[in-house]
């Protein structure tokens, strides 16, 4: 164990320095920093601590061998067509080395989405073999079963994007989901405008109500409605399971029932779907509409007008909260020491990034 020094203003720290807070003499010092051998590994240790100590910066490969196995974290995500989830997972499997100064190795593991018995089979599979586990949860007793064996094994799990109720999980990572619906809400009531009594149908879609923070989102977004815009009129919620083939079959046969829609909210994935359908109707620059994650596609309808606006979070902030909260636990501070909460931005054509 090394004992605190204070060292002079200005004094440079030399092997001298090193050997005398680490208690030894100044060969050994030498030889720990040239790599020479020799040296029993708790002496080792007590050099390495009193140069951290005092701030002498240790040769890269020397910090490679006292450096701790970096934590094995794995991010699990549905597979399918939810463009901004494929950019979630390129942004994770391409910062390997952004996360390496977190002494981290992250890896991404797709799954089958809105299966519950299949997420928790996987998790469950993956627990053996990491530190960490971050995963979109569906809500669901099998899901809640499986993440209680795990955190009882003693590893962290983090749900991501949408949250899972009464389960041991050390933290979730996303907006929050019912204030993203209540935005969404008071977006396009303000962009719809005051309307005569009749005639003011308002669609939702959805992923699935699976996912919590889907539910939110509608609850939210019905509840903002009620409140502040009782003329807007919800005529239900579709679920197209984040597909933008689905959502463009139920948006087509939704436009051909309801011709007087005013605003459509996707709560989900896969705008583009119902963006072409509102092209196909001639209604891209009649429907007020809002959706949510910026990608290539929306983008494109934030460009020409079928999108008003679109609520995000961008792949890099989901990323590097989870592994700094996943960093805290490992060294047995709070989940949340030092973040910040996640902040539910509103990309408009005028101010795309």
């Amino acid at each position: 164990m090394t004992t605190a020094v204070d060292l002079p203003a200005g004094r440079r720290i030399n092997i001298a320095t090193i050997a005398r807070v680490a208690g030894v003499s100044t060969a050994t010092v030498d030889r720990v920093l040239n790599r020479r051998g020799g040296v029993r590994q708790p002496t080792v240790d007590r050099v390495v601590a009193a140069a951290a100590e005092i701030g002498y910066r240790l040769p890269q490969e020397l910090q490679a061998d006292v450096r701790p196995p970096p934590m094995r974290l794995a991010f699990v995500l549905p597979v399918g067509s939810n463009r901004y989830l494929e950019a979630l997972a390129n942004t994770i499997a391409q910062s390997s080395v952004e996360l390496d100064q977190h002494n981290v190795r992250c890896r991404v593991v797709l799954i089958a989405g809105f299966n519950p018995k299949a997420l928790a089979e996987r998790l469950l599979q993956l627990q053996a073999d990491h530190d960490g586990i971050a995963f979109m949860a569906l809500e669901h007793p099998l899901v809640r079963e499986a993440v209680g064996t795990i955190a009882a094994r003693g590893v962290h799990v983090l749900t991501l994007i949408s949250d899972l109720s009464n389960a041991p999980r050390a933290a979730f990572v996303g907006m929050d989901n019912r204030s993203a619906g209540r935005t969404a809400g008071l977006l396009l009531g303000r962009f719809i405008g005051p309307r005569p009594a009749a005639g003011n149908k308002v669609a939702m879609f959805a992923g699935s109500l699976s996912y919590r923070g889907h539910e939110e989102r509608e609850m939210g977004f019905r509840h903002i409605l009620a409140e502040v815009f009782p003329w807007l009129d919800v005529i239900g919620i579709r679920e197209g399971r984040d597909d933008p083939t689905s959502n463009h079959e139920l948006a087509r046969s939704m436009l051909e029932q309801h011709r007087d829609i005013v605003g459509i909210y996707n709560v989900g994935g896969a705008s583009e779907g119902i963006g072409r359908a509102l092209a196909e109707a001639k209604l891209a620059h009649h429907v007020v509409f809002i959706g949510h994650g910026l990608t290539a596609e929306t983008r494109s309808l934030l460009a020409d007008g079928t999108l008003d606006a679109i609520i995000n979070v961008t792949p890099q902030t989901l990323m590097r909260n989870a592994v700094r909260i996943f960093c805290n636990l490992r060294e047995a501070r709070a989940a949340m020491t030092g973040l910040e909460p996640v902040p539910i931005g509103i990309v408009v054509a005028e101010n795309l990034p």
